[in-house]
Parts: structure tokens; sequence; C-alpha cells
């Protein structure tokens, strides 16, 4: 399904330069809202954040349909509330789905390596990812919260955290710097004694939904009055009507 909806544009920073490239020229979107990747460790805060979003494009006059570049996301995207534009979102568990462009794609490859972390260009820029600077990036922040033993604790519990993974793969669309890139997340692979795989980018999904493609299987279109909700199959998301008095967006 193709329209012509004015749009505005909610995307997590993870994506931002993939989305400004692909938004370049188009006169549908007029607005672009990024919301911070740092939100990501926090569900309920990026919940409001994009509650917060949400309501912002509702009171632009101009925007007619709001399209979200996020996955599930800690399921962050749960229960926004909105009364008068659709929002539109893709079927994917996170952003990478949207790097590979198919759902499938991302579900067979995931069970083919279960024991996979993942790698892009825009978790690269936030330094979040496993790496040589992880464990100095933490102890220097739980250090300015915590005591020193609590701070060993935490930083015990983040390598328990990783303990299941093997692999670290690479996937970009191509953009910036690929080779730059692919070498950091090579270093990461090797400084964790896993294995390393390079899986090509797909710009088709991301593309779909910025040009207003919609189709039912790969996205969701969730009316006014209606939230998201995880489903327990391979749709992953549903819409259903809103339960309850309308909640009012959190104070900026």
């Amino acid at each position: 399904m193709s329209n012509s909806y004015k749009l505005s544009v909610i995307a997590c920073e993870v994506i931002e330069p993939e989305v400004r490239h692909f938004i370049r020229d188009n006169p549908q979107v007029r607005e672009l809202i990024i919301i911070p990747l740092a939100l990501h460790e926090d569900p309920s805060r990026l919940q409001q954040e994009l509650q917060r979003a949400v309501h912002r494009a509702e009171t632009n006059p101009e925007v007619e349909a709001i399209v979200l570049v996020f996955g599930l996301c800690g399921r962050g995207v749960e229960n926004l509330r909105h009364e008068r534009c659709p929002i539109i979102l893709a079927r994917a568990h996170d952003c990478v789905t949207l790097f590979l462009g198919d759902k499938e794609r991302y579900a067979a490859y995931v069970k083919e390596n279960p024991g996979t972390y993942w790698y892009n260009p825009g978790f690269i820029r936030g330094r979040t990812i496993p790496g040589p600077e992880r464990e100095a990036r933490l102890r220097e922040e739980y250090s300015r919260k915590f005591d020193a033993e609590d701070v060993e604790f935490l930083i015990e519990q983040d390598r328990a955290g990783l303990a299941h993974y093997n692999r670290a793969a690479y996937v970009s669309l191509d953009l910036a710097d690929p080779k730059r890139d692919e070498d950091y997340t090579r270093s990461c692979a090797a400084c964790r004694n896993w294995g390393f795989d390079r899986v090509p980018g797909d710009p088709a999904l991301l593309q779909a939904l910025l040009r207003g493609d919609w189709d039912e299987k790969r996205f969701l279109i969730v009316p006014p009055r209606h939230v998201i909700r995880l489903t327990a199959d391979d749709t992953i998301i549903r819409a259903e009507p809103e339960s309850g008095p309308h909640v009012p967006p959190p104070p900026a």
C-alpha cells in the first residue's frame, strides 16, 4: 500500500544518518524527531520520550501520520497513546532488522547463530557495544555513583550478561566508512575471543517505511486510539483498542 501522507518521522539516534539520507528528497516528511540511543538502557524513560514525541507530532497541523523508526526496543513502543494520526512501524524486534531489510532474514540468521551480538555504525558511534573500551567506560560511569565494592559487582554482572555471546556480526548500509567500522568490530571480536562475520545490509525495509510503502506483512499501521502490543508469533506486534481513559503525555 503506497500513500501520500504528510509524515512526522520519529527515529532512534542509532539509525539517524541512514534516515536522514533516505528522507533527503522526500517531500512527504515534514519533521524528523531523534530519540537518544542512551534511553534504551531505561525502557520506561524511552517510552516517556516516545510519548512526548508522538504528542509533539500530533500537535503539528501539517502531520497526517507518524512513522516510528524503531523495533520493539525493550517494549518501549508499547502503549503509546495517539488521538489523531496513525502510527506506522516495521514488524521488527530491534533496529538490526532495519539494517538487514527483512525480519525473516534476521530470524534465520539468529537461529543459525544464536550467540550473535550485532554491531552497526550507530552502535559503534555510541560506544555502548562490547569492545576494548567498554569495561573502562562502565567502571568510570559506575565509580561516579557507587562505592568500589558495588562497582566490581556491576562489572561482574555485565561480564555475566555477555557470557553467552560468541560472535560479533557487523551490518551496515554502507553510507559512512564501512571498512573503519568493520575493522573496529573485528577488534571487538578479538578482544572477547569471539568469531566475526560481516553481514551485507539491505535498505529495502527502511526505504519502504520512509516512503509510505506499507504492506501488512512488513509493517503495522496503528489507528488512532489504538496501542501497540507484543505478539507471540512471527507478526511480532499488533494493534488493539485503547483501554481506559486517554493518558496525556508526561510533561516536557
